[in-house]
């Protein structure tokens, strides 16, 4: 008898943050943060309810990685 498994594909797994989490990641202010978001320059939010955003950890630390690199122009 064999017994057949069937693969689920792997979904990557990401987390939301919610603003303190991306002002601890990022070392910059709310203010600052919406300013470069406007700007095109941050990753957008997410919109978890009406009054509730949140950012993709991935999204936000490829963000400070591409800062350390010198990749982003300011």
């Amino acid at each position: 008898m064999q017994v057949v498994h069937t693969a689920r594909p792997v979904v990557p797994r990401d987390r939301l943050l919610r603003l303190p989490d991306v002002e601890a990641a990022t070392g910059c202010k709310k203010s600052t943060i919406y300013k470069l978001m406007k700007e095109g320059k941050f990753p957008s939010c997410v919109r978890i309810t009406a009054r509730m955003a949140a950012w993709s950890e991935s999204a936000v630390l490829a963000w400070v990685q591409a800062r350390i690199a010198g990749e982003v122009q300011s």
